[in-house]
C-alpha cells in the first residue's frame, strides 16, 4: 500500500483552557493530523469528551480522538450520543478510538469489576455493533448478551457518514481480528496481562510485532487495503525505559517502529521503511515531552 503518513500525538492535560488550546494549535501548526486524549480514571489526565471538544474548537484542521475510550466505562448508547455530538461540533473531525478497558488501577480505585479478557472483548464486539447501529438512519434494535437496545433513534447523527472513523488498539489476536473486521485505523500494541497490571513482556520484540501485522492481514482479507495500520512511538533516541507514569514498555522494542533512533534522518528512514515494507503509516507520539524532537520528523513526512 502506498498510503501517506499521518501523525498523531497523545496530550493528557494542561494548566488551563488557554494552555490546552495553545497545545492543540501547536500540533496543527507543526503538521500533526490528530490530537488524541487517553481515557483513564486514575492519574493526571483530562476527561476525553470535553478535552476533544475544546481542542476542536481551538483549531480548524486538526482532527481529535481518543487513545482509547475504555468500553467498560460507558454504555455504548451513551458513547454513541457523545461521539455524534463531538463529531458535529468539530465539523466531522472525530476519530473514535475504542478498546476494552484494561488497567487494573482504574477498575480497583473506582470499584469496578475487571472481567476476564474474553468477556471484555465480547462486550467490545457488541459495543461496536451498537455504535454503528445508532449512527445509522432510523430506529435501532439490538439484543445481545451484554447490551439491549430497543428501537432507539438518536439525534444528532454524526457529520461523517456512516460514522466517525473507528480506531481500535490492541495486541492480542482476538482484538486484532476484531479490528481487522471493524476498524478504519489499527494501533498495534503489546498484549496486556490478563490481570491488568501492564504489558506482557513476553509479547515484545520484532517477531511478535510482525506477527500482529500478519494476523491483521489474514483476518482483514479484501478490506486490508482500506485499513490504516499504525503504532505508538514510545521512545526517541537513547532514553531509558520511559516515563514512570506510563504503562508502555519499550525495553524490547528497539527493532520495531515504537523506538526511533536519535537523529532526525535515521528516524525518517526507519518510518519510511516500516511504511514501504510493512504498511504502517499512522504514527502516534506517546510522550508529549518528545514533541520538540519529533516535530521535525513530522514536518518532513506528513502527508507524503
Amino acid at each position: 500500500m502506498d498510503r501517506p503518513f499521518r501523525f498523531a500525538a497523545v496530550v493528557r492535560e494542561a494548566a488551563s483552557g488557554r494552555e490546552w488550546a495553545r497545545k492543540a494549535r501547536r500540533l496543527e501548526e507543526s503538521g500533526f493530523d490528530v490530537l488524541l486524549v487517553p481515557d483513564h480514571l486514575v492519574g493526571s489526565r483530562f476527561a476525553p469528551v470535553a478535552a476533544m471538544t475544546a481542542a476542536a474548537c481551538a483549531t480548524g484542521r486538526l482532527r481529535v480522538g481518543t487513545l482509547v475510550f475504555a468500553n467498560d466505562f460507558r454504555h455504548p448508547a451513551v458513547l454513541a450520543k457523545e461521539a455524534a455530538t463531538v463529531d458535529l461540533l468539530s465539523e466531522g473531525r472525530l476519530e473514535l478510538g475504542l478498546g476494552t478497558g484494561w488497567m487494573a488501577a482504574d477498575y480497583g480505585a473506582a470499584g469496578l469489576a475487571l472481567d476476564p479478557p474474553g468477556t471484555r472483548v465480547d462486550r467490545l464486539t457488541e459495543a461496536i455493533t451498537v455504535l454503528k447501529g445508532l449512527w445509522g438512519e432510523g430506529p435501532f434494535t439490538f439484543h445481545g448478551e451484554h447490551y439491549r437496545i430497543d428501537g432507539l433513534d438518536q439525534r444528532p447523527k454524526p457529520v461523517q457518514r456512516p460514522g466517525p472513523r473507528l480506531m481500535l488498539g490492541g495486541g492480542g489476536p482476538r482484538v486484532l481480528r476484531l479490528a481487522a473486521r471493524e476498524a478504519d485505523v489499527i494501533n498495534l500494541t503489546m498484549r496486556v496481562r490478563a490481570d491488568g497490571s501492564g504489558p506482557d513482556g513476553a509479547d515484545g520484540g520484532l517477531d511478535a510485532f510482525l506477527a500482529k501485522i500478519d494476523v491483521v492481514r489474514r483476518a482483514a482479507g479484501d478490506r486490508y487495503g482500506a485499513i490504516e495500520l499504525g503504532t505508538s512511538v514510545l521512545r526517541l533516541g537513547g532514553r531509558g525505559r520511559g516515563a514512570s507514569w506510563s504503562a508502555a514498555d519499550p525495553s524490547r522494542q528497539d527493532e520495531t517502529p515504537q523506538v526511533l533512533p536519535g537523529t532526525r534522518a535515521d528516524a525518517v528512514d526507519k518510518l519510511r521503511h516500516w511504511r514501504d515494507t510493512h504498511d504502517l503509516s499512522y504514527f502516534v507520539l506517546h510522550h508529549e515531552d518528545d514533541l520538540d524532537a519529533f516535530t521535525p520528523v513530522v514536518e518532513e513526512l506528513a502527508g507524503r
